[in-house]
């Protein structure tokens, strides 16, 4: 039987959740008016003012706010409540220039909290079972997120935060953990590292986890539930809209639900900025309608998605949206063809390899260069070098055929790639572009 923490939200009718939607973005828009300099001359630029803005099918008039807009305003330029009603920051993990910094009153924390708590007993999670959060803790948003979200469901919450595998596993065994959440790639070293312990999966206790942070396919997923003998879930977010809890996935596995009463979706074309059409694929937008102190409007994620509102069988009318098909920001271009690493990675899972890899690009004499680096596991290693390189054309045959271009692959030694306890490095860019 399907479980909801808020059944009254999750299963409201469409018509309930489009008048909170429109009731709390004309809100929103007001306070961001009043509060936020920064988005009264974005959207004075635009043209636009709060009496604009009746509901959402309004929205597409407001201005889009960008990572590099978060950039801009740093540290204080985006904030909408005075620094005394503010509890926390999260911090993104950052790559280039200044990190984005989150500012949350205790009302903030307490909304993201339920909506981990609904991802958690969307996967079967009650106050029954123990969980152990081994997503990264301090300003990274996954640890603090599923914590806060076990606590109000009632779980046992083991803070393990990531790292120490040794000890990671010992609190799965011992305390006889039930729910894992962390990054998919831990959860595919976690797998890897007790089958090579020699635990099979009905030894392991584990019945479900809870994976988000980084994209994974879904043969990685396939590969996790055999290797720990669960159900593997996803979960979406983003700390410039909170944290992980924007969507989750079902009993159903396929799609997550938005919180459309904190959240609005919206696809767009990446090019134009243009709103697409009911079930386009493109760049997915996010509006935080509920957010006091750090409110996103129109927040553009890089994230190339399609929603679905077919109604799904679990009962929750909230819109799902599909699994990010790779990013409009790190899609690599490699000799004029879109590549996503998540296609990689499908045609290594579908071929017995471990999704440990790594891609290099480069380019020499103005050609661009790709080389795919590829873990073997104990058992397939060998010195037959013919057998080696039998095995690197039939990689580098499905590269071609998934991504339309030539790869070189190169099979490298069980263990030889950096295992990472947090977001996998999977690409290294060396090109001057």
């Amino acid at each position: 039987m399907e479980r909801y923490y808020q059944p009254e939200i999750e299963t409201a009718s469409r018509e309930q959740i489009k008048a909170w939607q429109d009731e709390r973005l004309v809100k929103q828009v007001k306070h961001v008016w009043d509060n936020v300099p920064y988005y009264r001359k974005k959207m004075e630029k635009a043209g636009v003012t709060p009496d604009d803005i009746k509901g959402t099918e309004d929205l597409h008039k407001l201005p889009f706010i960008t990572k590099d807009d978060l950039r801009e305003a740093y540290p204080y330029g985006l904030l909408a409540k005075p620094l005394s009603e503010c509890v926390r920051i999260q911090s993104t993990s950052g790559t280039t220039g200044k990190r984005v910094v989150a500012f949350y009153t205790q009302h903030d924390i307490d909304l993201w909290e339920d909506c981990c708590a609904r991802a958690i007993t969307a996967v079967g999670g009650t106050n029954e079972d123990v969980c152990q959060v081994s997503y990264g803790y301090g300003l990274f948003t996954g640890g603090p997120g599923l914590n806060g979200g076990s606590h109000k469901v009632g779980c046992l919450t083991i803070p393990t935060s990531s790292g120490n595998t040794e000890r990671q596993i010992m609190f799965i065994r011992d305390l006889q953990a039930t729910i894992l959440c962390c990054t998919p790639s831990y959860a595919s070293y976690l797998g890897e590292t007790m089958k090579e312990m020699g635990l099979t999966p009905d030894q392991i206790p584990l019945k479900a986890g809870i994976f988000g942070a980084e994209a994974w396919s879904e043969e990685m997923r396939q590969d996790i539930q055999k290797t720990l003998g669960i159900k593997a879930y996803d979960i979406y977010g983003l700390t410039e809209l909170s944290g992980p809890g924007v969507s989750f996935e079902c009993s159903e596995q396929n799609g997550m639900h938005i919180n459309e009463d904190h959240f609005i979706a919206e696809i767009i074309d990446p090019e134009t900025g243009e709103v697409l059409p009911e079930g386009s694929k493109g760049e997915l937008v996010f509006t935080a309608i509920t957010k006091e102190a750090f409110p996103m409007i129109r927040y553009r994620t890089k994230d190339i998605c399609m929603l679905n509102r077919t109604p799904c069988s679990c009962g929750r009318t909230h819109v799902r949206m599909c699994k990010p098909m790779g990013r409009s920001d790190d899609m690599l271009i490699i000799r004029g063809v879109n590549v996503f690493p998540s296609q990689i990675e499908t045609v290594l899972l579908n071929q017995g390899y471990p999704a440990n890899y790594r891609i290099i690009v480069d380019r020499v004499k103005s050609t661009d260069t790709l080389d795919v680096q590829v873990e073997m596991t104990p058992e397939m290693f060998t010195d037959n070098l013919g057998e080696i390189n039998r095995r690197q054309k039939e990689i580098a045959d499905g590269l071609r055929s998934m991504l339309g271009i030539s790869a070189k692959v190169t099979l490298v030694a069980p263990k030889s790639i950096v295992r990472s306890e947090g977001k996998a490095v999977r690409v290294i860019d060396k090109r001057k572009i």
